[in-house]
């Protein structure tokens, strides 16, 4: 026998195809994208593909058997058996209104031989937990295990709310494929569900002892959870951000209360000769939130490894083939994270990945242009592809230039190169990890960002505005990604001894520390996770400006009288043996009282 499994490839699809195989090993399962010559049934999985199933069916002249949901009932209040259909309901969301949607496509196929199956709420395996979407009780769990620390005697008073019918996914596939052989059933639709629903307090009482919650004591009457469930306008959009921040999608507040009950006496009845009836949900929900903590539980990625923070982290790092990427490239491997080394620069990068390597570390090479939408999105494709995720960005590649804005008038392109490395790079790369980061519901990034952009420095207006703009783009997509647990860190870098200072030569105002050092606040901006990680002379430049803004501009002027351009900005062809000029007046050291003010300073704001 020749079935075909339409909807695409996901864990319900790849369900029903290994049961008909393992009950029936002589079948021949395929997909739809495989242009079956012919069928004797087709299986549609997914609502959305529903009017492509009944055209594949109709030219096949197979069955179609059309799993739907009891999401068709909408917000009808009572008892929906299993020949009601349109009884008058309105289908509030989305979701009611595709189910019913593809529901009444299917009914009106009068050339189509049809069954429809209508699920429950469908879970994972009730033997082993195994499911790859969160829905129903899932949304929950993550609240419920923000109770596991809590004392054992504390009261936990919940309101009977949440009325859902759960099915697990196994019930639901033994099911289907047995309804699909049974004679004279065509046209007919059964209900896979739960005999009875759950609320809340039976989702609480099944993985108490498992998670190690306290024991439920008491409860809240209905009437106190009603009117939150009800809510509507202004006061909906309050509580749907208040659920969100403990970590309970809106959709799923909403979804809690099914105010229908839903007969199965005659897919029971159909099912008894196979034994295969639905298991109690007490039974197999701690399954349930033991794979849930193992594998689905976004605080199990934010959770570092007990041999420490980062171990096993997957880490990419911009920039990677000289300074502060380099620096921070070994550093972090040396942590225990396997790092992606970024950068144009392939043999550098390869000696990067082989010193790492002969350290005991772990890091790969891709080679990678920031300012190329294309490279970007190959290059995370690859990685993904071949890692299977990213836990950690560090947006260091940049490209600084140092030249009067008098002398830069005929030279837009400066601007121009300067913001496609330093802003439109660093941005490429966290829009192309963001799709990853929200399914996952995790990811951090690090953006190596400038201590000039607090000062203000002189002789720099192409290349602190990039750093000003990244800046200003973290904390706006920062205020956004809260809720799916994807936070940034800015470090207001000061001068760091690297390649990209070297044409200043001697002419930098104030000492810069080594790329070792600059690595350091990289790995304290993955391990700690600050907003921001700042110096104390970056806070005081900041504090100057905002209270004394005439004298800061003031005394940023004199600088910049007293920090003549380069010798290529001047237009002057510098001989390598050159030292250059000196600046003694702004190197001299700051006066003791100076220094223990600035130490008074923090230089972290969290």
């Amino acid at each position: 026998m020749r079935y075909v499994v339409t909807g695409g490839t996901g864990f319900m699809e790849r369900r029903v195809a290994a049961h008909l195989l393992d009950r029936y090993p002589d079948a021949e399962v395929l997909s739809a994208d495989s242009r079956p010559g012919g069928a004797d049934h087709v299986i549609n999985c997914t609502l959305a593909s529903t009017e492509a199933a009944l055209a594949l069916a109709r030219e096949l002249g197979a069955t179609l058997h059309q799993l739907s949901s009891v999401a068709v009932a909408g917000d009808f209040a009572g008892e929906y058996t299993e020949d009601d259909f349109d009884v008058g309901q309105q289908l509030p969301t989305r979701r009611h209104r595709a189910a019913f949607d593809a529901e009444q496509l299917v009914r009106l196929s009068s050339d189509v031989r049809w069954r429809i199956y209508r699920t429950g709420v469908v879970v994972g395996d009730s033997r082993t937990g195994e499911t790859d979407r969160i829905t129903g009780p899932y949304h929950v769990f993550g609240l419920l295990a923000r109770l596991t620390g809590l004392p054992s005697v504390t009261p936990i008073p919940l309101p009977d709310i949440g009325r859902i019918n759960v099915v697990p996914v196994d019930y639901v596939v033994a099911a289907l494929v047995e309804l699909m052989h049974s004679d004279g059933s065509d046209g007919q639709t059964f209900h896979l569900t739960a005999v009875e629903a759950i609320g809340l307090r039976q989702i609480y009482r099944g993985v108490a002892r498992t998670a190690g919650l306290p024991q439920l004591r008491g409860g809240l009457p209905r009437r106190v959870a009603e009117p939150i469930l009800g809510m509507r306008g202004r006061a909906k959009v309050l509580r749907d951000m208040a659920v969100t921040q403990i970590g309970v999608p809106p959709k799923a507040v909403d979804s809690l209360e099914t105010a229908a009950v839903f007969h199965s006496e005659s897919t029971r009845d159909a099912l008894a000769p196979s034994g295969i009836e639905p298991p109690e949900f007490s039974a197999y929900v701690p399954a349930l939130w033991r794979y849930w903590a193992e594998h689905l539980d976004p605080a199990r990625t934010r959770d570092g490894d007990p041999d420490g923070p980062l171990v096993g982290r997957h880490v990419i790092i911009t920039g990677a083939s000289s300074g502060i990427g380099r620096a921070a490239a070994v550093a972090v491997a040396a942590r225990g994270a396997t790092v992606f080394a970024l950068a144009r620069n392939g043999a550098a990068l390869q000696e990067l990945v082989d010193e790492i390597e002969a350290d005991g570390g772990r890091a790969f090479a891709f080679s990678c242009d920031v300012t190329d939408t294309e490279s970007v999105e190959t290059t995370i494709a690859e990685i993904l592809g071949g890692f299977g995720h990213v836990d950690y960005l560090v947006n260091n590649a940049g490209r600084s230039i140092r030249r009067s804005v008098s002398a830069s008038t005929d030279r837009l392109h400066d601007y121009e190169r300067v913001m496609a490395v330093n802003y439109f790079g660093a941005v490429r790369m966290v829009l192309a990890l963001l799709p990853h980061w929200q399914a996952r519901r995790f990811g951090h990034v690090v953006n190596v960002s400038s201590a000039g952009v607090q000062a203000r420095n002189p002789k720099y207006s192409s290349y602190l505005p990039t750093k000003a703009a990244l800046d200003a783009f973290t904390d706006v997509v920062a205020s956004e990604t809260l809720s799916d647990n994807i936070t940034f860190t800015t470090i207001h870098m000061p001068l760091v001894k690297t390649p990209m200072i070297a044409p200043s030569g001697r002419l930098n105002p104030v000492p810069p520390i080594s790329a070792e050092h600059a690595a350091a606040m990289v790995v304290r901006g993955l391990v700690d996770k600050p907003v921001r990680i700042d110096t104390p002379l970056g806070t005081l430049a900041d504090a100057g400006r905002y209270f004394t803004p005439k004298l800061a501009r003031r005394l940023l002027h004199q600088l910049y009288l007293g920090y003549p351009d380069s010798p290529a900005a001047r237009g002057e062809v510098r001989r390598p043996s050159s030292p250059g000029p000196r600046l003694p007046a702004v190197r001299l050291r700051a006066p003791r009282p100076v220094k223990r003010v600035v130490r008074l300073v923090p230089g972290v704001h969290w």
